[in-house]
Parts: C-alpha cells; sequence; structure tokens
C-alpha cells in the first residue's frame, strides 16, 4: 500500500482549511492509499493571526458605536470574544480528531526526522494557500524540500495571489523547479509556475469538490441555534462594503428571510459552530451571499443559489472557479441586474464536475504511481 504523507496549513480556526484536508485525505484513501496529515509547527504564525484577529475585533467596536467605547467595555468584549474563538477551534480540532488522520510527529522548518521521510513513499502539499507569502507560508516545509525530489507533489497548491512579491522570486523558483509534479488550484497560480520554472502546472478543483455532495450531507449534522424559518445565509471574511450590506438586508426582507451569518463576531451564536454544522447550514440555506472561495465551493456543491460579493485583487481564485463551472453571472454586479437571484441553472454543473473529479484521480493516479502498480 502506498503511503502518502499530506502538508497543509493545519488551520484548526478555518472551516475550508479542515474540509479540504478531509476531503483530500478520503480522495487518497478511496486510491488505496495509507494517509496521513502532518502538522507543522506555526505556532509563531498563530500567535501572530490572533493578535490580528483581536485588534480587528476591537476597532470594529471602536468605530461602530457612535459614542467613544469605554476601555473598560472593549475590554470585556474582547475577553468575550476570545472565550467564543476558543470554543471555535476545540469544535475545530474535535471534527480534526474524528475525521482526519494526523501524523503524531509535528514537524517544523529546524525539525524533520530521518524516520518521518522515510516512512511516507510520497509527500503532497496543498490544497489552500500553502504558497501565499503575504500569510507566512512557502518555506521549506510547503515545498516539501526536506524528501527526495521524487517524493515532491502537488495536489491544487494555491498561492493565494496572482503576482509574487520580488523579495521571494528566486526561493519560489528554486522550489518549484523541485517539486516533481505540479498542480495548483487557480490560473493565475499556472502563470506564475509557467513565468517562473518554464513548467507547465496543471489546473485542477479543490479537493472539496471531489467529494459528492451525498456524502458531504452524511456526515453533516443540525446546529442546535439553526433557524426554524426560513433564511439567508452569509459567509464573508473580512468586512464588506455598506451598498453589499444594504442588498443583503434588501433581499431579506422582501423575501421573508432570516438573515445567519456564519463566522462572524457580529452573529455569536453561530460563531463556533463545527464544520460538520458549517455544511448544514449551506445545505439548508435558501441563498448564500459570500465572498469566500469555499462559500462557493459549498454553494456549488450543494446546489444553492449563491451570489458572489468582491474581495478586490483576492478574487483570482473565485474567478476561476465560476469560470470553470460556467457560473460567472453569479457575481453581484451581475446578480443585481436580474429579477429573480434565486434561479440558477445547475444542470450543466453534474457534467463539468464528473469531468473535474477523472482529471483529479488521473492526475493523482499517475502522480502516485498508481496505475502502473494494477
Amino acid at each position: 500500500m502506498i503511503k502518502v504523507g499530506l502538508l497543509t496549513i493545519n488551520d484548526y480556526s478555518n472551516y475550508g482549511n479542515r474540509l479540504q484536508n478531509y476531503a483530500l485525505q478520503e480522495v487518497l484513501i478511496s486510491l488505496g492509499c495509507s494517509v496521513k496529515t502532518i502538522v507543522q509547527d506555526r505556532i509563531s504564525l498563530s500567535e501572530k493571526s490572533n493578535r490580528s484577529t483581536l485588534q480587528k475585533i476591537k476597532n470594529f467596536l471602536i468605530i461602530s458605536n457612535k459614542k467613544k467605547i469605554e476601555l473598560i467595555k472593549t475590554n470585556i468584549e474582547l475577553k468575550i470574544y476570545k472565550k467564543y474563538r476558543k470554543e471555535k477551534i476545540a469544535n475545530l480540532k474535535k471534527f480534526t480528531s474524528m475525521f482526519i488522520n494526523e501524523e503524531s510527529d509535528i514537524i517544523s522548518v529546524n525539525k524533520v526526522p530521518q524516520s518521518l521521510i522515510d516512512k511516507y513513499d510520497y509527500f503532497i502539499t496543498g490544497s489552500d494557500q500553502v504558497w501565499n507569502p503575504n500569510f507566512g507560508f512557502g518555506n521549506e516545509i510547503d515545498f516539501i524540500e526536506f524528501a527526495p525530489k521524487n517524493k515532491r507533489i502537488s495536489y491544487a497548491a494555491s498561492f493565494g495571489i496572482s503576482v509574487i512579491p520580488d523579495k521571494y522570486i528566486e526561493d519560489y523558483k528554486k522550489r518549484l523547479t523541485n517539486i516533481n509534479r505540479i498542480s495548483v488550484r487557480e490560473e493565475a497560480g499556472a502563470e506564475i509556475v509557467r513565468s517562473l520554472t518554464g513548467k507547465e502546472a496543471i489546473v485542477l478543483v479543490d479537493p472539496t469538490l471531489l467529494i459528492d455532495k451525498n456524502r458531504w450531507i452524511a456526515i453533516s449534522t443540525d446546529h442546535i441555534e439553526k433557524p426554524v424559518k426560513k433564511y439567508l445565509l452569509t459567509y464573508m471574511l473580512g468586512d464588506i462594503k455598506k451598498s453589499y450590506k444594504e442588498y443583503i438586508n434588501k433581499i431579506s426582507k422582501e423575501n421573508n428571510l432570516e438573515v445567519v451569518n456564519l463566522a462572524s463576531y457580529k452573529d455569536k451564536k453561530r460563531y463556533a459552530i463545527c464544520p460538520r454544522e458549517f455544511i448544514d447550514y449551506f445545505n439548508s440555506a435558501e441563498i448564500v451571499i459570500t465572498n469566500s472561495f469555499h462559500g462557493v465551493v459549498f454553494s456549488i456543491l450543494l446546489e444553492k443559489a449563491f451570489i458572489v460579493l468582491s474581495r478586490g485583487n483576492l478574487n483570482s481564485r473565485i474567478d476561476t472557479l465560476l469560470k470553470k463551472f460556467k457560473l460567472e453571472e453569479r457575481k453581484f454586479d451581475d446578480i443585481i441586474k436580474q429579477s429573480n437571484p434565486f434561479k440558477i441553472n445547475y444542470l450543466h454543473v453534474s457534467e463539468i464536475l464528473e469531468k473535474e473529479r477523472n482529471k483529479s484521480c488521473s492526475y493523482l493516479k499517475n502522480a502516485l504511481g498508481i496505475e502502473n502498480k494494477q
């Protein structure tokens, strides 16, 4: 049996990260592989991210109040936020322990045991933004530099940006050149690989799209706070423009829909839901409004009406996704010109999904030498 070690961001506060990790594991198991996810020690990055998030919450609390918020009140709110964040991380770790096989040895840039290198036949880095230098990723481990070149594979790895900053170009050129098999998640990523190395990287779908709708529903579960009445679901990364907020309020009122905000501190009772509840919230929504890549992914998988809000230069991965499934008209600027935002045609999507799943499985089989062994 082929032994595969997965390398990803190991983000226990991010739904998309946990679900793509689970999905790639399950696909590889279905191909007959033995799979474990290797955890990289990113403590300093996690602490930096948490401090940044806390500052954003503090800024939100101060700016959103017409009167200046007293320091003591702000600190109380921050303590409440920390409590919910801790609960959220605990729920995502619980999901991980239930559904994802993790390696017991935790590695770091300065510590990768030879025994672990020898243990696996191949290492796969991806999906997610494992090569985004702006987020502190793209180190030696993210490019599998600790392993022999013939063991290095990427699956739908994402840069998350369209242009690599000049100070990283030489490192990225060397690291990309030394990966045996490269696949990326976005067209912009393929262009980066091409411009830096001359290699042609295949563009493959995020692993969450390789799992069948019914299988996702099978592991989902109701959240105790899920509304009884019909609802509009929002899933946003960062704050959004006033015009977007006004539109959300408008269609919710016109259609008598409750507004449910996932992963938003403003909707505290749903801030700490687990990934299984995350899936169910999407599956039960009347319509989804999101600026998140995985928000769009699960809308498509579960065949929901959805609207994509812009996130500026962070939209390349969503643009690739919408183009691939011929759903470009779901962008906000196009939707507001339509009379019925709930109307969406999914008849053509199943055929595209099947084609992309076959393409991805063929890539993995070839990269892992599975076809040759059968």
